[in-house]
């Protein structure tokens, strides 16, 4: 098999860190670990592999290393960096944005317990270890592909939709040193015309920042009006920068006026952004790269994606079963894409049971349970994921299970979530094995003409398209081509996504649908059915004839909001 394995994209020539990991929460205090590290594999005993340049994943190329992890062996990385006297303060904590997939932390000699899970960041109190001068970072790392935790689309041998699996440190490393009594978090709970602020640690007495206004009040419980209030919105992203200061820590902040709810409009249930309906013109994004697979070589690589796709018109990306750092998320609220975040799967995937019998119509299969310690792993993580992005904007919907995979007591899982983030629109399951709790009807339809019938819930088209399109020089091997339809060249897919749009997607704007994800942004491996290749390099499809498009799609949601 002979894979084109240096697939390059045009941000990798600038391997440098992300700007700020958390614009969120913004201190003074930074020392960022990006960048070389020493990397060993240990098995029976350990062995030296070289540098390899943190964040990005070993199996990618760009880390240096390019190798696969066995399940009997463990990755080592080791860093010696300095620490000069005016960075301490009172307290010191060590930042990781995600380790793949059981991660043990020892600093100067001192282990802390381990992390578990892939996806989501962690923090260590790590004052009683660092120290001025010269420090060892030791983090070992055991990922053996465990199901029992959320995997995604990681496969030990890729093919189809299944992807090269990843492991060990794939987003930023890095240190803050703040206050003995230091502000933990921030949360924004708006409205349209205010926000409630809740701040966790720190002191009683608190000032605020915002507009050139100073606003002193004592606990952790603010509700800040604005007037003459901007809403958030696709088309106009605005936020508002704030800062909260609190004895010795200052942390700078921002948030936005947004609601996201179901009502009936003309008749039909639908979502509907700041009280008005609106239409989520959205593509499938599981954020893969060519470069360094799970990690962009820089933020370009975000930005990219999505900036091409509003030049496309979309207003909508669909992150699939993939939670990245920070740093998208906030781009995402600056440059105003909204986002339907998935829950990382997890459990055994069946593709008789969950996607080919389903696919042809048998979507009423009955579901098994989950054990004790997956569905505790996929709650705890699903309830942190929450909480992680719970200050985006862009953030107003959330896929629980996708096709069936992992799905375990939907009803159940519906309503703790909701319970605890009502704010945001749930998608129980995308696809089929439909609950009875659910905020959406959510369909999958490939492979035939696009048929939907609105009930009680407003309607969204959660996938479809996927059409193929072979660019050579730019796709990932040369013997394999998985998609959803295959396209002879990038006029015949340009056709194909105008008459689904045209004539199947847009008719049934008025029949209560609210939105639609088109399958996908971008070539992954063996699929190449994306708008964009796996590397960058090419756009296949026609910027202007894409925003004809959205153009007719906003006519339709303009006479709707009218209404």
């Amino acid at each position: 098999m002979n894979y084109y394995k240096e697939l390059k994209t045009p941000f990798e020539d600038d391997l440098t860190e992300t700007p700020y990991p958390r614009p969120q929460l913004r201190r003074d205090s930074f020392l960022s670990l990006f960048g070389e590290w020493d990397l060993y594999v240990r098995e029976e005993r350990e062995e030296y592999l070289g540098k390899i340049t943190v964040p990005y994943p070993p199996e990618s190329r760009i880390s240096g290393i390019s190798r696969m992890l066995k399940p009997s062996e463990k990755y080592v990385y080791r860093k010696t960096f300095l620490i000069e006297n005016d960075f301490l303060k009172s307290r010191t904590l060590l930042h990781f944005g995600a380790v793949d997939q059981i991660a043990r932390i020892t600093l100067n000699g001192i282990t802390y317990p381990e992390n578990v899970g892939g996806y989501l960041p962690f923090t260590y109190d790590v004052t009683s270890s660092v120290r001025i001068g010269e420090n060892t970072l030791e983090v070992e790392v055991t990922d053996t592909l465990d199901n029992t935790f959320g995997y995604g689309k990681q496969t030990c041998k890729s093919s189809g939709m299944w992807y090269t699996a990843i492991s060990g440190i794939w987003q930023e490393v890095w240190l803050e040193s703040v206050a003995d009594k230091y502000i933990k978090s921030v949360t924004f709970t708006p409205t349209l015309e205010r926000v409630d602020i809740t701040v966790d640690g720190g002191l009683c007495e608190k000032t605020l920042l915002f507009d050139g206004r100073e606003h002193n009040f004592e606990g952790d419980f603010f509700t800040l009006e604005v007037e003459n209030p901007i809403r958030w919105t696709p088309e106009n992203p605005h936020l508002y920068d704030i800062v909260i200061t609190d004895g010795e820590d200052r942390v700078e902040s921002y948030f936005a006026l947004r609601t996201i709810d179901v009502r009936e409009v003309n008749g039909k249930p639908r979502i509907c952004l700041n009280g008005k309906p609106y239409f989520f013109h959205g593509v499938l994004d599981q954020g893969y790269w060519s470069d360094g697979i799970f990690t962009p070589a820089n933020e370009r690589g975000y930005l990219f994606d999505i900036l091409e796709m509003k030049r496309q018109g979309f207003n909508t990306l669909r992150k699939h079963i993939k939670i990245e750092p920070d740093i998208f998320y906030y781009y995402c609220d600056k440059y105003g894409m909204a986002v339907f975040q998935d829950m990382v799967n997890c459990g055994e995937n069946s593709f008789i049971r969950d996607t080919a019998l389903p696919t042809v119509g048998f979507k009423s299969i009955k579901r098994e349970g989950a054990e004790k310690k997956r569905l505790e792993s996929f709650l705890s993580d699903s309830i942190d994921t929450l909480s992680l992005l719970y200050n985006h904007p862009s953030v107003v919907y959330y896929t629980i299970f996708n096709e069936g995979w992992g799905q375990f007591d939907a009803d159940g899982v519906y309503e703790v979530l909701k319970r605890l983030d009502p704010t945001r629109i749930f998608d129980t399951a995308s696809g089929w094995f439909k609950p009875c709790e659910s905020d959406v009807d959510s369909e999958h339809i490939y492979f035939k003409k696009i048929k939907l019938k609105c009930g009680k819930r407003p309607l969204v088209l959660s996938e479809f398209g996927g059409y193929s399109c072979r660019i050579d020089g730019h796709a990932f091997n040369t013997d394999k081509t998985y998609g959803y339809g295959k396209c002879r060249d990038t006029e015949e897919l340009m056709k194909r996504l105008e008459s689904v749009y045209l004539n199947e997607i847009i008719t049934l704007i008025d029949e209560g649908l609210s939105a639609s994800i088109l399958t996908q942004l971008s070539d992954i491996e063996d699929e190449i059915n994306g708008l964009v290749t796996y590397d960058r390099q090419v756009v296949k499809t026609d910027c202007s004839r894409m925003m004809a498009i959205a153009d007719e799609i906003n006519k339709r949601i303009i006479a709707l909001q009218g209404e």
